[in-house]
């Protein structure tokens, strides 16, 4: 019997928030694919990150009070973040929409969304695998593939925008739109790496 067990609410914690990661992900796509209520449905993914920072702060919280952790302080602290920080960009890409009064959002943009909702289910795998110490390796290694073909899918967008759209101000709301968007593939990626670093330690 352990005199102090190792807690194990750290995962369902990291479940929690990689899962929320996700629905704020899959919200964003379905409101480029399809803008209608466009204010409503922001403030909903507004309230999806909301609920997020909400389970980011439990972690942290219960990470200065948990005395043996599952694995390093510092990677849970880290991995705690960048989960945190794919989510405030695809809220950030979200309030672009109403900021900037984008109401036809172009196809490319949610196609962008759509790899960032591929990433968040591979990392939701990923970590709903860390407890058993699973294959948490291969789904790393497609967020960060899907991380190039999202570098690949805005560059084309950026080009094919600065060739074809006429208004200047509509060019840079644009521009910036997926800018954010791929902001938020290149944050997918730096959680994807930290879960790597867990992994790496625990063999």
């Amino acid at each position: 019997m352990r005199l102090v067990p190792r807690d194990t609410k750290f995962f369902d914690l990291f479940a929690e928030l990689s899962n929320n990661l996700t629905e704020g992900a899959k919200l964003l796509r379905n409101i480029l694919a399809d803008p209608h209520d466009l204010t409503m449905r922001v403030n909903q993914v507004q309230a999806i990150e909301h609920k997020g920072d909400k389970t980011t702060h439990s972690i942290i919280t219960k990470l200065n009070q948990t005395f043996i952790t599952p694995f390093d302080r510092e990677d849970i602290h880290r991995l705690t973040s960048s989960l945190d920080d794919v989510l405030d960009f695809v809220n950030s890409a979200a309030l672009r929409l109403v900021m900037y009064k984008i109401h036809t959002p172009p196809p490319v943009s949610a196609e962008l969304a759509g790899i960032i909702v591929l990433q968040c289910e591979e990392l939701a795998k990923g970590v709903s695998l860390l407890e058993k110490n699973g294959h948490v390796m291969d789904h790393c290694d497609e967020v960060n593939r899907l991380e190039d073909m999202a570098d690949h899918v805005s560059r084309k967008a950026i080009a094919d925008l600065f060739e074809h759209e006429k208004d200047p101000i509509h060019l840079i709301k644009l521009k910036e739109l997926y800018e954010v968007l791929e902001t938020a593939t290149d944050k997918a990626e730096d959680a994807a790496n930290v879960l790597e670093a867990i992994v790496v330690k625990s063999t």
